[in-house]
């Protein structure tokens, strides 16, 4: 037999798991949002709707938006009366659709207004337009429909964010898979995608731009997966034969990229980070501007990565080497306007390379808009 003391434990350890599970079942509760200035309608509409859904109320546009300022991102649809003192139902509604662009919005009126229902329409994102006398059953209906909506809309952006997460993962994953195959170039990738994500932000191109180049960085040397691991790993100097598969690596890339529609542009980037602004470069002998922009900032930051790292044939050279080489090669190997870039941040790559993956995490494009919780 329990003891007395067991027994009121049990009954507390009950309670609180009814609580727990009552608490539950609210959060997974749609929350609607009514606004309207008769009282007698707040109490129709909250005793119509209160039994399927979590209902605040407003009195007014006003205060409606210092709810939606505390509770937005929890509420799925909004029902506002449209003749309101102060602020009527279509302006409330307006001023919400830019910072809660997901949230259903219904507009109810006693009146057959033409002109708030194209106001509606046009500046409110409106999904429903109701008119009073309402008939509850019906209302309850229409509220369904607009939360199913709600729901569609949550979905689709839920998984559209996994697609770009597992893009993205996926990208990283080939990109570090590449590099093991080269212990002495391990990391190589990422340095080269944070020293041009680098050179971007003092170019001050737009993020759009920049993430085709980090994706670009990532998977510039994609093309020596076909490359044989005792040409990669040697220890000497290459053959002119061995030099020459090498430089395949990039026409190589290519056409491991072309058959994604989503990384064309970066195939065409990668095949073009050995051209050379003097058009002595390789694979097709561009020269100057006919070299894309991503690839000409690849090209600054590939070279400065592969002489400070060390290599199975000797040690990384010092920043200040680098620095001078890259300087020297200004209108010749690299594009003016980038090395002029270079030099105003080349203190930063020294810097970075020291932590690559802190820096790199604060550069990233992707990394910022995966951890935006409203990125679609």
């Amino acid at each position: 037999m329990a003891q007395p003391e067991e027994s009121v434990i049990k009954d507390h350890v009950k309670n609180f798991q009814y609580i727990l599970t009552q608490v539950a079942k609210e959060r997974l509760r749609h929350t609607i949002l009514i606004v309207d200035d008769e009282e007698d309608n707040l109490q129709l509409l909250n005793r119509t709707l209160r039994r399927e859904y979590n209902v605040i109320t407003a009195p007014d546009g006003a205060e409606a938006l210092n709810i939606l300022e505390k509770e937005g991102k929890n509420i799925s649809l909004i029902l506002s009366d449209q003749r309101m003192p102060n602020m009527s139902g279509t302006e409330f509604l307006a001023k919400t659709v830019t910072e809660y662009p997901n949230i259903i919005r219904m507009l109810l009126t006693g009146y057959s207004d033409i002109d708030a229902m194209i106001d509606g329409v046009n500046k409110c994102g409106l999904f429903q337009y109701l008119t009073k006398p309402f008939d509850p059953e019906e209302l309850k209906f229409i509220i369904k429909g607009g939360i199913n909506a709600y729901e569609l809309t949550a979905n689709k952006k839920a998984l559209l964010q996994d697609l770009k997460e597992l893009f993205f993962t996926t990208i990283k994953s080939i990109s570090s898979a590449l590099d093991a195959k080269d212990t002495y170039t391990h990391g190589h990738s990422l340095r080269v995608t944070l020293f041009s994500l680098i050179l971007c932000k003092e170019m001050n191109i737009d993020e759009n731009f920049t993430g085709e180049v980090e994706i670009a960085g990532l998977l510039h040397d994609i093309g020596k997966i076909g490359v044989p691991e005792y040409i990669l790993c040697k220890p000497g100097k290459l053959t002119d034969e061995e030099f020459n598969i090498i430089k395949l690596h990039p026409e190589k890339g290519k056409k491991i990229l072309n058959g994604i529609k989503r990384l064309n542009e970066a195939a065409f980037w990668l095949n073009s980070h050995h051209e050379r602004w003097d058009g002595f470069g390789y694979p097709q002998k561009l020269k100057e501007e006919d070299i894309p922009l991503a690839a000409r900032i690849l090209a600054v930051a590939d070279t400065y990565d592969a002489m400070t790292s060390d290599r199975s044939y000797r040690k990384g050279l010092p920043h200040t080497t680098a620095l001078e080489e890259i300087k020297r090669c200004s209108g010749a190997q690299f594009d003016p306007v980038i090395v002029e870039a270079f030099l105003k941040v080349e203190s930063l790559f020294m810097e970075a390379t020291k932590d690559p993956e802190r820096y790199y995490d604060e550069y990233s494009v992707f990394n910022k808009l995966l951890s935006d919780k409203d990125f679609l």
